[in-house]
């Protein structure tokens, strides 16, 4: 026969176990939360006056090289644009923030900014002598293409 200590010895293993469980669910939860917030905060930065406008100067610019560039408008553009999208590269590669929201959010400024850029970026990285220059931005458009590739297959 079960006696009342027994009974109660199980309710309280049973309580510390749901206490466990939902702990658990808590902490998962709020990492997701957390990256989430991350992801939006970037996006947040991409949709703020100074990244749309050195964005902006991006796409309108004509050039013909690195060299030129520098000379004729600085690179003050350029590296925003570029150290955004690197750093989101970092954040993805690192799996701190969301492919899908990445994706969701970024596929589109990233494959732009990057066929924009990217022959200033190559000419970059022998200028400075530093092959892996802009490599996590790189990386991002990689993987926004990868993603997009996967999405057309689906289709």
């Amino acid at each position: 026969m079960v006696d009342i200590t027994e009974i109660s010895a199980m309710v309280a293993a049973a309580g510390i176990l749901v206490g466990v469980i939902y702990y658990i669910l808590d902490i998962q939860n709020q990492a997701k939360l957390r990256k989430t917030d991350l992801v939006m905060r970037l996006y947040s930065a991409v949709g703020s006056p100074e990244f749309l406008e050195a964005w902006e100067i991006m796409r309108k610019r004509e050039f013909t090289d690195y060299e030129t560039y520098e000379k004729k408008y600085g690179l003050s553009a350029y590296m925003q644009v570029s150290t955004l999208f690197e750093g989101v590269g970092i954040l993805l590669n690192r799996r701190l923030i969301d492919n899908d929201l990445v994706d969701d959010l970024f596929s589109v400024h990233v494959s732009l900014a990057w066929e924009r850029m990217k022959a200033l970026i190559q000419e970059d990285r022998k200028q400075t002598d530093q092959p892996r220059t802009w490599e996590w931005f790189e990386y991002l458009y990689n993987e926004v293409k990868k993603r997009e590739q996967m999405h057309q297959s689906k289709s």
